[in-house]
């Protein structure tokens, strides 16, 4: 049956009409009574009576009587031919006897039959729900029973629902396609080049990682990666989800496991890629609420026996991706299982750069749009948020009716996805701009000022999703963070509270998020990073995420009071930092307020106008001159010559400091 039971219902529908067509524009005969018809036998007009099925009279006058009744206004629709008259009988018997006086009257006999039909038409229409059921049972058994193919049906809810990936795949992904994450593509190329060339390997006693986990934050390319080891390895790619092991039957999950191995064994060397991994291999140790008869912890024990256990694998590699590595169980990092972990972190400004050209390559862009600015512009960005920003700046400009992307179109787009759409239209009072105004040049004074704060690009007043105004910093890609950087950027952060008590003497809502932010990063630093003296060189951090569960605190109750007297003390620190900063450059800090309530924009460039250079700026331009001058010829001559001198200009300083000590 290659239609559906709709189209089945549509054909009966279209013979019943037909039907009806074909027999109900006949001359129907006329519908009368016996006392009618026993005039008509007594004056000797009827030639037969027909009885059907007991109880209906079908009477059939001779032609010579027809014109006769076909004259009489009642009977003007009585048909020429056949039967003219009809009439329904109560009882057999009895008909008869009526007959039989009537024909006595008259001293003729009419000829009597009697017949059983069926009316096909009624019959099927009484069938019609039956012949229905069972085309919707036929078409869900053919369903249920569909081939292993489509893993459709309950007969098939066991197998894998595995995607399968060929050399002869259209629309291949190769690591061309694949900007930055140079040192994970190293890692997988190492996999990919064993399964073109194995012999290679085996010559020197070396075996190949069983298994590799791509451990990452969201959106930086994982699964990409594992398409393009799909489209450079000639070998067939199994693809599945963490979660299709999951099912609402009891030992799906494990039977499926069991499938696609069985599969990947059937087409070995053969990669297996499962992604999300955490939807079946999280912790077991972490369900205590659970049955220890759980459907997801048995079918990790049926992942961990098939990947590593009585039984062999030879020739099926394992690709698993997951952005929550903390929570996988640790059977199944082990070695002899996932004997790789592959850091995909987020790209660096040269790994942006190159992204930004991959997802630039079909977007009309200003001639002299400067990239590497792009890629400048977007620290902390993901492959996905890149990706995300030229689609955003390309309708930004279409929008705008523009013929390119520009400049300021990716502007705009960064800004869209950081903070939210801008809401133009919202109602905002004079003394509440006022107080926005100041409050947002404080964080851009503060931060400006302060050596180890991020450089600033530009503050607005403008609301953006749920913010009312933002200042956008570009903060340096540093791997280690000083106490001294933390503590400017806690005053940066509590700059705008600063402001506001500074000038209007009264504290606002506005500062939420920066109370947040601040009070979170001063947790951190006494709890965590052990920048306090009181507390000491302890952190309370927990990386196994084993303590995740637990409803107590890893130090005593006087300890937890001694953290929040020193997060306290860092905070007023940080205010009093801020204050002061404010204070001391009151008239460039109010000079800014007002420029913002005239512009409602303002960048970087107008605070070098109005603070000058940046303490940190400086200090990179007097280093890169020292460095300069000492490459010179002649300084090299002149240091020479003056060496003894600057050796007993570093002994006498050496002196100094010891009697200052």
């Amino acid at each position: 049956m290659s239609m559906g039971y709709g189209s089945w219902i549509y054909g009966i529908l279209f013979l019943l009409i037909i039907g009806w067509a074909w027999f109900g524009n006949s001359e129907a005969p006329v519908k009368t009574n016996w006392n009618a018809v026993e005039e008509m036998i007594i004056a000797g007009d009827v030639e037969s009576i027909e009885v059907v099925n007991k109880e209906q009279a079908n009477v059939r006058l001779k032609t010579s009587a027809v014109e006769k009744y076909a004259s009489q206004p009642e009977y003007r629709s009585m048909p020429r031919r056949g039967i003219q008259f009809v009439f329904n009988i109560g009882d057999v018997a009895t008909f008869r006897q009526d007959l039989d006086k009537a024909e006595a009257q008259s001293g003729q006999t009419v000829l009597l039959t009697y017949e059983t039909k069926r009316n096909v038409w009624v019959d099927l229409l009484g069938f019609l729900p039956f012949i229905l059921l069972m085309i919707f049972f036929i078409v869900m058994m053919r369903n249920a029973s569909k081939g292993a193919g489509s893993q459709g049906g309950v007969f098939n809810v066991g197998k894998a629902k595995v995607q399968v990936v060929d050399q002869n795949t259209k629309d291949r992904v190769t690591f061309k396609d694949v900007a930055g994450l140079e040192e994970a593509k190293v890692e997988i190329m190492e996999i990919v080049d064993f399964l073109r060339n194995p012999q290679k390997y085996r010559e020197l006693g070396g075996k190949i990682p069983k298994g590799a986990l791509l451990v990452g934050p969201p959106g930086t390319g994982k699964t990409l990666l594992a398409k393009a080891v799909a489209g450079e390895a000639n070998v067939p790619f199994f693809t599945m989800s963490g979660s299709d092991f999951v099912e609402m039957f009891v030992g799906v999950g494990a039977s499926r496991v069991r499938d696609l191995f069985r599969q990947a064994k059937e087409k070995a060397p053969c990669i297996v890629f499962i992604d999300e991994i955490d939807a079946v291999g999280r912790a077991r140790s972490k369900n205590a609420g659970f049955s220890s008869n759980d459907e997801r912890e048995n079918t990790l024990n049926q992942l961990l026996t098939e990947m590593d256990g009585f039984g062999t694998n030879s020739g099926v590699i394992i690709l698993a991706a997951t952005n929550r590595a903390d929570i996988l169980d640790k059977a199944l990092m082990r070695a002899g299982r996932f004997d790789r972990q592959i850091e995909v972190g987020l790209p660096d400004i040269k790994e942006r750069g190159e992204i930004f050209n991959v997802h630039l390559r079909n977007i009309k862009l200003d001639p002299n749009l400067d990239r590497d600015f792009l890629a400048k512009q977007t620290p902390g960005f993901s492959g996905a948020d890149i990706a995300n920003v030229c689609n955003e700046a390309a309708l930004i400009a279409a929008r705008h009716n523009k013929k390119f992307v520009e400049r300021e179109d990716f502007l705009s787009a960064i800004d869209r996805i950081v903070g939210g759409l801008e809401r133009k239209n919202m109602i905002i009072t004079p003394e509440e701009k006022r107080l926005i105004a100041y409050h947002e040049a404080g964080h851009a004074t503060v931060s400006w000022l302060l050596e180890h704060s991020n450089p600033l690009i530009k503050v607005t007043i403008i609301p953006r999703g749920r913010a009312l105004g933002a200042a956008w910093y570009l903060p340096e890609e540093r791997q280690v963070t000083t106490r001294e950087q933390l503590m400017d950027e806690l005053a940066s952060t509590l700059g705008g509270r600063a402001a506001e008590m500074l000038v209007f003497d009264t504290q606002g809502s506005g500062a939420l998020n920066d109370l947040e932010v601040a009070t979170k990063r001063a947790y951190s630093m006494v709890a965590y990073l052990g920048m306090s003296s009181k507390i000491g060189n302890m952190s309370y951090y927990d990386s196994s995420g084993q303590s995740e569960m637990s409803l107590g605190k890893p130090y005593s109750e006087e300890t937890a009071e001694l953290i929040d007297e020193e997060v306290k003390h860092l905070l007023e620190n940080a205010f009093n930092i801020a204050t002061k900063v404010l204070t001391e450059h009151r008239d460039g800090f109010t000079m800014l307020a007002e420029m913002l309530l005239e512009k409602e924009v303002v960048f970087s460039e107008d605070l070098e106008h109005i603070f000058g250079k940046r303490i940190k700026d400086i200090k990179k331009e007097q280093a890169e001159a020292a460095k300069t001058d000492a490459e010179s010829p002649q300084n090299a001559e002149s240091t020479q010559d003056k060496s003894p001198t600057a050796d007993n200009t570093s002994e006498n300083n050496a002196m100094t400091e010891t009697a200052q000590a």
